[in-house]
């Protein structure tokens, strides 16, 4: 689904917001509930979401694979390859998710939802 600029979406599924406490990640500070069929404007289409944690270490031990495999004992290449095997499926689901952007959508209740995957919202 393509959002536009100023196009107006609503939430196609209950979105569940919770901010931890600052290095006790299991802590929840507070949490905040938005309902489903919320409607807002889209302000702004951003860029690419990011990659996920594990896709960035697929990445990361893959190449370190390449450059160096041949100099590693096998034992230490043995485990690199089994740690490359472990994220394949994260890295395959982020292949095929592709490319997608974020967007920045106003609320009607004045909230902000900054940085939303497109796939949560729903044009009108």
């Amino acid at each position: 689904m393509t959002l536009e600029e100023g196009q107006r979406v609503s939430l196609a599924t209950d979105l569940e917001i919770g901010e931890a406490i600052a290095g006790e990640p299991a802590a929840v500070v507070a949490s905040l509930s938005l309902g489903a069929g919320i409607k807002g404007t889209v302000e702004r289409v951003d860029g690419k979401l990011p990659q996920s944690e594990e896709a960035r270490e697929y990445q990361r031990l893959k190449a370190l694979l390449e450059d160096y495999g041949h100099t590693m004992p096998t034992a230490s290449r043995t485990r690199l390859e089994t740690q490359i095997a472990a994220l394949q499926p994260q890295w395959t689901a982020h292949q095929k998710r592709g490319t997608q952007m974020t967007v920045r959508v106003r609320l009607d209740n004045g909230l902000v939802l900054n940085a939303a995957h497109p796939d949560i919202l729903t044009p009108l």
